[in-house]
């Protein structure tokens, strides 16, 4: 029985020594850089190791995870780094380890967004938030924005719904401050802000939070609902939202833009208007208003919408031009009568009239291209305004827009 026992011990011995011995040379292995070999160790060794003691098996565990973060198998190396956390014995180790897969894996997205491989990019983006869910939550922000940009809606979705969830704004403060000696206003980080007003070199110093992103957040995720023909999830999602934060004007466009998407123009025009209400000086909500209106037919509101936004802001290009489209859209209706008159003298006193009527919208048209003209040379209004002066017979104005025309576009 002595026998027996004393055999046991060294064949147990004989086996250890043999676990240590194979993973110290994979160990060497891969730290000279040899990480094929070192993985072919691991490989070959599979049932040796599996008869090993914790620690053996965590430490061909930890190796096996470093060859695959080295080989980019990086979702493998992150789940072993995470498991080796759990371990009071590895914690340390493993956590060096994330830290460095984390860097990793945000460089590999980077470089994959950059090459329009965005489901890839937002994979491992994903994998970097779930590293540190609190620090690391802006990572699972930008794999829900590429997972979009990659058309990988069901992805997309359960991210954003996770953001939600959890209330992500994504808002930071930045801070600036006037260079005394310059006089221009700079950026500055926390501690700078700090530090420098304590100094006679800055002055000025101001905070700014930039917007948040969680009406965003909750457009998309109704988006996604909308587009999987969710309709009713898509309004709730918004709705939600709309309770948490009644008087948000970014969540009331939120929830105008799924309305406009589901075709529901009027629900659309009637949040626009609530809008308005909040924010009465925003040159786009009256030109969206415009826009919805004249898509109803109501073309009154919606040239008044259109001439809101330009007094408001003159040189908002694009309501000058709907506006001028619209103006322009009454000559079709003139034309279609002329068209059917004859040669009696009603229907020629008929004629003058419409001929009237069809200057008119022309000459109403004509200080509103001349605005566009002034704001930026647009090549559109100057061969709108052109044609306009040939029809009305005014030909010094004509002459003028043709020869801008070429300045324009010599060729």
């Amino acid at each position: 029985m002595k026998k027996i026992t004393t055999l046991f011990f060294i064949l147990l011995s004989t086996i250890i020594f043999a676990q240590k011995k194979e993973f110290r040379l994979a160990e060497k292995a891969f730290k000279k850089g040899n990480v094929s070999l070192s993985e072919s160790i691991i490989s070959d060794n599979e049932a040796l190791f599996n008869t090993a003691d914790d620690k053996i098996k965590n430490q061909v565990k930890l190796l096996s995870a470093r060859i695959n973060h080295h080989n980019k198998n990086y979702s493998a190396a992150l789940s072993s780094y995470i498991e080796l956390k759990n371990n009071p014995a590895f914690k340390t180790l493993a956590t060096e380890r994330l830290n460095v897969l984390s860097g990793d894996l945000i460089t590999a997205a980077i470089e994959e967004s950059e090459a329009k491989e965005y489901i890839e990019s937002s994979k491992k983006l994903y994998m970097a938030y779930t590293i540190n869910n609190d620090v690391g939550i802006d990572f699972l922000y930008y794999a829900a924005q590429n997972a979009i940009n990659g058309l990988g809606y069901d992805m997309a979705l359960n991210y954003l719904l996770e953001l939600k969830e959890k209330k992500y704004t994504g808002v930071v403060t930045n801070y600036f401050a006037k260079e005394v000696a310059t006089g221009k206003e700079t950026p500055l980080d926390a501690n700078q802000y700090m530090f420098y007003q304590k100094s006679d070199e800055y002055t000025d110093f101001r905070e700014e939070e930039t917007i948040s992103k969680y009406p965003e957040i909750v457009k998309n995720i109704a988006l996604i609902y909308a587009k999987q023909g969710e309709t009713d999830k898509a309004l709730q999602a918004v709705k939600e939202a709309r309770v948490e934060n009644p008087n948000d004007v970014n969540l009331i466009l939120t929830a105008a833009e799924i309305y406009i998407e589901l075709g529901e123009k009027k629900k659309f025009r009637e949040l626009i208007s609530q809008a308005i209400e909040k924010d009465p000086n925003n040159t786009i909500l009256y030109f969206n208003l415009g826009v919805v209106n004249n898509d109803l037919g109501d073309s009154k509101s919606a040239k008044k919408y259109y001439q809101k936004a330009i007094e408001i802001d003159p040189t908002y290009e694009a309501a000058y031009f709907n506006l001028t489209s619209l103006i322009l859209s009454g000559e079709s209706a003139i034309v279609d009568e002329m068209n059917t008159l004859g040669t009696s003298r009603a229907d020629n006193a008929r004629y003058d009239v419409l001929k009237i009527s069809r200057e008119a919208l022309y000459l109403e048209c004509v200080p509103l291209l001349k605005k566009l003209i002034d704001i930026n040379k647009n090549r559109e209004a100057i061969s709108t305004l052109m044609n306009i002066y040939g029809t009305i017979g005014d030909n010094e104005g004509y002459m003028k827009m043709k020869k801008m025309l070429e300045e324009i576009n010599p060729d």
